[in-house]
């Protein structure tokens, strides 16, 4: 069996114990080789490998741990929403040094009254959903996914449980009974915003469906937004 936690810092580029590699290096240069026949949609392979073209988090972010890195970007947003400022960009300009929550805080991941390998799980398939969110994945897409997996060196049970993950329907209603307290729904949506940059009506519709199905107020909603923007930066291309 896998280790959930340790499957979250992977699929967000958190450093392989032993190597200075991460899964979205081993990723990058499984995308060179693929690059003349890629996927069409892209999308789960940003969010499983990090390869995006686009924004992925920054290292700095990644130094806490992936679980703690989704808990602090939610605790970051639910503070300043608390403290009634307005949410900019500008709050995390700069990639400041990431901080895990505060212990005392119910956004601690050992606080999770499921324990942080069943939550780990959760965020995980948080985020798979979140990716498949514009539904443009099919069977010869999957294969291609399951590849690139396999060439990343993940692990056998991690790929396996991925995949099965890809192949099941998405369920909200078990996404949402996931959260067993208001800091764990806070958290599943940094997860999913964390995912996806909501560029089509698709991927939109569904933050914003999540977001109500957890209910989290627009101005908390807002706050997410604004410290998950501020968290991520440019990739570089694979050369």
């Amino acid at each position: 069996m896998f280790d959930p936690k340790k499957l979250l810092d992977d699929l967000l580029g958190s450093k392989i114990p032993g190597t200075e590699s991460t899964v979205r290096d081993k990723a990058n240069q499984a995308t060179q080789l693929a690059k003349d026949n890629p996927i069409a949609t892209g999308a789960i392979v940003a969010v499983l490998l990090g390869t995006s073209a686009g924004r992925s988090v920054t290292g700095t972010a990644l130094k806490v741990g992936g679980l703690a890195t989704v808990a602090g970007l939610a605790y970051k947003a639910y503070q300043n929403y608390r403290s009634g400022a307005e949410p900019t960009a500008e709050q995390g300009s700069a990639q400041p040094e990431l901080l895990p929550p505060p212990a005392d805080t119910s956004f601690d991941p050992a606080s999770a009254p499921q324990g942080e390998d069943q939550f780990a799980l959760s965020i995980i398939r948080a985020m798979i959903a979140a990716a498949r969110a514009d539904g443009h994945i099919d069977e010869e897409e999957r294969s291609r996914i399951a590849d690139r997996l396999h060439l990343s060196g993940i692990g056998e049970d991690a790929e396996q449980f991925l995949m099965r993950e890809l192949e099941r329907p998405i369920d909200m209603d078990a996404i949402v009974a996931s959260a067993v307290t208001e800091a764990q729904r806070v958290e599943l949506y940094t997860a999913s915003r964390l995912t996806i940059a909501p560029d089509s009506r698709a991927e939109r519709g569904y933050l914003d469906l999540l977001a109500g199905r957890l209910k989290l107020p627009d101005a908390l909603v807002d706050h997410v937004e604004a410290t998950v923007s501020a968290a991520k930066a440019p990739l570089q291309p694979v050369s």
